[in-house]
C-alpha cells in the first residue's frame, strides 16, 4: 500500500452522503451554521444544534421544530451517535476538542476555522434538474465559482449534457412570467426544457420559445385581444391528447396560471380526463410590472393594501364581476390587468364611486421587456393620455399614491 507522506497534499475523496433520519451536530448557531443548516435539513437530517446563541434564522428553523437546540457551549459526548458534525463555533479551542472527539469516535467532522485539521470539507454545491452539482478545490472562492459557472452554464444551455429522464406523460402549467425570459422560474425552465410539446400564449416569453430543441413541437394558443384566438376548449383538449398520446406537455402561460390566466380551468379539465397536472407558479404582472417600473404596490405610510382587478369587462357590462363602487371607496393602491381598452369607462366608475380625479395612475406597456414603456397621468386624464400615447395590450395600470414614490425626495 502506498505511504502517503503529506496528508495536507492528498485531495479528498468524494462521497455524497445520505443522512435522513442519521443524527448530524452542529456546532455554533452563527453566520456559517446559518448557510449550512439548510441543505443538512434538506437532506432530512436529524439535526442537533449545540450553541449558546443563535442568528434570528437559526432561531427561527429552531422554533419551527426543524432542528433540536440545545442552548448552551459545546461539552465532551455531545457527538455520541453522531453521522456527522460541523464545527463551526468563534472558539478554535472548542472546534479542535471536538474535532478530536469525532476522530475518536470515527465520525467525519468539517471545521470552519481550520479546514486542514478537518476530516470532512463542505463542498460548494448547486442544484439543476434533479442533479446536485458539488466542487471541492480547496479554495472556497474557486469552488464557488466553478460551481456558479457549472449551474449556469446547465441552466441556459452553453454547457451541454445529456440528460436521461424518466418519461411521464402528462402536463405542467407554468407561468413564464411577465415578459423577460429571466423571470421565469426555475422550475419552470427546468419543465420547460423537458417538454416534448409546448402550447404557449401570447404572453408568454417568446424567448424561450426560440431556445426549445427542434424535435419539440410548439402549439401557438394566442388569444389576441378582440381579435383571432385559439378557443378554450381547443386548448384543452390539445393538452388532454397530447398528454394520453404519451408526450409532456408544457402549457407556458404569461404571468402566474392562476391570475386571470384560466390555469384552473386547464386543471379541471386535465383531471377530468385523467391526465396527471403540474402547477407552476410565476410571477405575476400585476406586482413584477410596476415594480419593473419604479412603482412598488405597497409602501409604509402611504398603503398597506393592493387590489389586482381584471378589466376586461366594462363596468356597465352586464357580465361584470366587479364591485367598482367598492373598488373605489377601498383605498390602497388598484392594478387593473387587461384594462386598457375600458379605462376610460373604468376610470369614471372609480371617479363616481368616490376615487379623487386627481388620483395618480401610471400605465405601463410590454412591462420588463425591452419595448416598455410607462406614461402617467390622474384618473381624470389618463383616457385622453392612453389614447393621445397610443398605449395598446399588453399593459398594466396602477392606480393610487404608490405611483408617485419615485420622484419624492427624503431629508
Amino acid at each position: 500500500m502506498p505511504a502517503v507522506t503529506d496528508p495536507a497534499a492528498a485531495p479528498p475523496y468524494p462521497a455524497g452522503l445520505r443522512l435522513t433520519g442519521r443524527r448530524v451536530v452542529v456546532l455554533g448557531g452563527g453566520t456559517v451554521a446559518q448557510r449550512r443548516l439548510p441543505a443538512l435539513l434538506a437532506a432530512g437530517a436529524e439535526v442537533h444544534l449545540i450553541a449558546p446563541e443563535t442568528t434570528p434564522a437559526v432561531q427561527a428553523m429552531a422554533d419551527a421544530g426543524e432542528l433540536t437546540w440545545h442552548a448552551r457551549r459545546y461539552r465532551a459526548g455531545d457527538l455520541a451517535g453522531a453521522w456527522y458534525v460541523l464545527a463551526a463555533t468563534d472558539d478554535p479551542a472548542a472546534n479542535t476538542a471536538a474535532s478530536a472527539e469525532a476522530e475518536a469516535d470515527r465520525t467525519f467532522c468539517a471545521r470552519s476555522d481550520d479546514a486542514s485539521a478537518a476530516t470532512a470539507w463542505t463542498p460548494a454545491t448547486g442544484r439543476h434538474d434533479t442533479t446536485t452539482i458539488a466542487v471541492l478545490s480547496g479554495d472556497p472562492r474557486h469552488s464557488a465559482g466553478l460551481r456558479d459557472g457549472i449551474v449556469a452554464g446547465l441552466r441556459d444551455g452553453s454547457l451541454a449534457a445529456a440528460h436521461h429522464r424518466g418519461h411521464t406523460p402528462g402536463v405542467a402549467l407554468v407561468g413564464g412570467g411577465p415578459g423577460d425570459p429571466d423571470l421565469i422560474t426555475v422550475r419552470g425552465r427546468r419543465l420547460l426544457a423537458e417538454a416534448d410539446v409546448v402550447v404557449a400564449d401570447r404572453l408568454a416569453p417568446r424567448e424561450l420559445l426560440e431556445q426549445l430543441p427542434p424535435h419539440v413541437e410548439v402549439i401557438d394558443a394566442s388569444k389576441i385581444p378582440y381579435g383571432r384566438y385559439m378557443a378554450q376548449e381547443a386548448i384543452n383538449n390539445a393538452l388532454i391528447e397530447h398528454a394520453r398520446a404519451g408526450k409532456f406537455v408544457v402549457r407556458l402561460k404569461g404571468g402566474d396560471p392562476y391570475v386571470f390566466g384560466r390555469g384552473m380551468e386547464e386543471l379541471l379539465a386535465c383531471a377530468e380526463a385523467g391526465v396527471p397536472v403540474t402547477v407552476v407558479p410565476g410571477i405575476s404582472s400585476s406586482i413584477s410590472v410596476p415594480a419593473a417600473a419604479g412603482i412598488p404596490v405597497t409602501h409604509r405610510g402611504v398603503t398597506h393594501s393592493f387590489s389586482v382587478i381584471s378589466g376586461h369587462v366594462a363596468p356597465e357590462d352586464s357580465r361584470s364581476l366587479v364591485d367598482w363602487d367598492a373598488a373605489a371607496k377601498i383605498g390602497g393602491t388598484l392594478v387593473l390587468l387587461m384594462a386598457v381598452e375600458r379605462i376610460a369607462a373604468i376610470a369614471a366608475a372609480l371617479i363616481a364611486g368616490g376615487r379623487a380625479a386627481e388620483t395618480p395612475v401610471a400605465v405601463i406597456q410590454e412591462g420588463t421587456t425591452a419595448a416598455q414603456r410607462r406614461v402617467d397621468a390622474t384618473l381624470a386624464t389618463v383616457a385622453a393620455v392612453v389614447e393621445a400615447e397610443q398605449i395598446r395590450p399588453p399593459a398594466v395600470v396602477v392606480i393610487g399614491d404608490v405611483v408617485t414614490l419615485a420622484g419624492r425626495t427624503t431629508g
